[in-house]
């Protein structure tokens, strides 16, 4: 019975943003060169970790994961949004639905636990100087980007899974611009209180664990900054940390607002403009915050650059 009604939608319709249809041409612009900022941003951070040597460390090691992480994640839902403002076709097939949800969630979930393993490694760089190159040793680093990926893989799956046999009869209509978990489980014709309580045991693991990890590593950061009160030092500890902090905020600020305060059944457009901040903007901003607050990051970029000018 469930197979039957789950063929009985083919296709969704995605309703897009919350603009007037005059609009579409600047927004679509807009989004646009956010994408490719997001992209060639991230595709730059990944060359110059790759050509200097000197940012071959466990810190940029994370972050060339994170920036890769971040361009398909930006690549899941925003081509197809694209598209469809271009087109003006909101359709998109019950069997891309599912698999934009299950990439959204696996990228999401990625994000978090290394942005967890970059916190913990500025915890041992700052806090445990003398033991940084026998605790942060190369098995460890590939060690916590293979669990990131399993753990992200398995929540992903398993979520998917249980949307997959779900009923969706009659309405189709998603107020989105892509295909949000949530948005689709108010769309459901079938009993979705498994699902929910899925969402919320799988959000302590992927997304409160791993904050509070986060804050437990800056916490013992700053106490240990305070016990050894150095100019020097606490410029290079802003240095380092100043640049995770501030993508750590804006990912889980967006996370907070998107799925800890969401919107009344009625207004959805409060979640799809946090989405935009959260699917978009975030993804984007990661490499220029790199790139402008790293000094590591700026020097590496001078060099490139400056090698290419002389020869």
């Amino acid at each position: 019975m469930g197979r039957e009604n789950q063929s009985s939608v083919s296709e969704f319709l995605l309703l897009g943003l919350p603009i007037q249809p005059e609009q579409q041409g600047v927004f679509f612009t807009l989004f646009l060169g956010v994408y490719l900022a997001t992209v060639l941003g991230n595709l730059l951070i990944l060359l110059v970790i790759r050509l200097d040597p000197r940012l071959h460390t466990p810190m940029y090691f994370f972050l060339s994961h994170l920036a890769f992480t971040d361009i398909t994640f930006s690549s899941v839902t925003t081509p197809k949004m694209l598209m469809n403002m271009q087109t003006h076709s909101q359709s998109i097939s019950y069997a891309g639905c599912i698999s934009q949800v299950y990439f959204f969630l696996m990228l999401g979930c990625l994000d978090s636990f290394l942005l967890t393993s970059m916190a913990y490694d500025r915890y041992v760089a700052i806090c445990h100087p003398l033991h940084y190159i026998t605790i942060m040793s190369q098995s460890l680093c590939f060690l916590l980007v293979i669990v990131s990926w399993v753990l992200s893989t398995a929540s992903a799956i398993l979520h998917t899974l249980l949307l997959a046999h779900l009923s969706f009869c009659g309405d189709n209509l998603l107020p989105h611009f892509f295909c949000d978990l949530a948005t689709l489980l108010k769309l459901s014709t079938s009993d979705t209180t498994v699902n929910e309580l899925f969402i919320l045991t799988v959000g302590v693991v992927v997304i409160t664990l791993p904050f509070a990890c986060i804050l437990v590593s800056y916490g013992c950061i700053g106490a240990t900054i305070l016990r050894v009160p150095s100019t020097k030092g606490l410029y290079k500890a802003l240095s380092t940390c100043g640049s995770h902090l501030s993508v750590v905020a804006l990912y889980y600020g967006t996370i907070i607002g998107l799925y800890f305060f969401p919107s009344s059944n009625n207004s959805n457009d409060k979640d799809v403009t946090v989405a935009i901040l959260y699917a978009l903007i975030t993804p984007m901003l990661n490499p220029f915050i790199y790139s402008l607050r790293n000094q590591d990051m700026k020097g590496a970029l001078g060099n490139i650059l400056s090698r290419g000018t002389f020869s």
